[in-house]
């Protein structure tokens, strides 16, 4: 239990370029040893290997399901940054600048969760790289079909002439908001469920770990063979029911528009 909420509780990030590679291997890399370390906590004080397994297993699945969902406030968070910048550009276009223009003056204002592509942009611009192309590899970069819908109308303009792009601009802007608005409340509504799921989750293994401290003959019989495949299955269970609530929580994304547009990887 002390494992699990260790893994559960949020813990402060360096984000420091030189270390933000290193981020995503040393991260896995203590969550399996933690989960090992349980494992074998688990074995050692009830004798039972398949206590050791379930500990495992839960210490690196649990703390996903029971914690916050940071991919979805990071999309959420991408979402309204999509929604700002587009109207920022919306605006500028509207003081009469070009669009190479309007995107240099907005990078460096842009919000925070867009800033460093839209800075890539701004300076590919900037030395000379042709406008399509650049919004293209922008794209790639963000990696977000919103953002896609958004760029693919700076594409066409920037190919194609099209008229009235600020107007347009401002639609998906509102269109984009909206889309954030329905994502906060299916969050709302998520989080409830997480919060059923924590409660049932702490109540189990509570009980089970003060079965364990002060009530050890009641769990005699799983000291057997039998027992530890009657534990097996039980956990199975939990771990079914577990993957299916995290399953019906995860929100499916739409799929890419100007995914692989760059010349280079279409040709690819």
């Amino acid at each position: 239990v002390g494992v699990t909420a260790y893994g559960v509780r949020p813990r402060l990030r360096d984000e420091s370029p030189a270390r933000r590679w290193q981020l995503p291997w040393r991260e896995n890399g203590w969550q399996w040893l933690r989960a090992a370390g349980g494992g074998v906590l688990a074995t050692a004080v009830t004798g039972w290997p398949v206590a050791g397994l379930l500990t495992l297993a839960g210490v690196v699945a649990l703390p996903r399901l029971l914690g916050r969902d940071k991919q979805a406030e990071a999309r959420t968070g991408k979402l309204e940054a999509v929604a700002v910048w587009a109207e920022m550009l919306r605006d500028t276009l509207s003081a009469a600048a070009g669009l190479e223009q309007a995107i240099v003056a907005t990078a460096p204002v842009a919000p925070l969760a867009l800033r460093e592509e839209t800075a890539r942009l701004a300076a590919v611009i900037e030395d000379g790289r042709p406008l399509g192309e650049a919004l293209r590899t922008f794209a790639d970069d963000v990696d977000d079909a919103t953002c896609d819908m958004v760029t693919a109308a700076l594409v066409l303009a920037a190919e194609h002439q099209a008229r009235q792009l600020a107007p347009l601009l401002g639609q998906l802007a509102l269109s984009t908001r909206e889309q954030v608005t329905m994502r906060l409340k299916t969050e709302a509504g998520r989080g409830r469920v997480r919060t059923s799921v924590r409660v049932i989750t702490c109540t189990t293994l509570g009980m089970a770990v003060g079965l364990v401290l002060l009530n050890r003959s009641y769990l005699a019989p799983y000291t057997t063979a039998e027992g530890q495949v009657v534990l097996a299955g039980v956990g199975g269970l939990f771990s079914l029911a577990f993957w299916w609530l995290m399953k019906i929580a995860t929100l499916e994304e739409e799929s890419r528009v100007l995914k692989g547009a760059r010349p280079g990887v279409a040709a690819r």
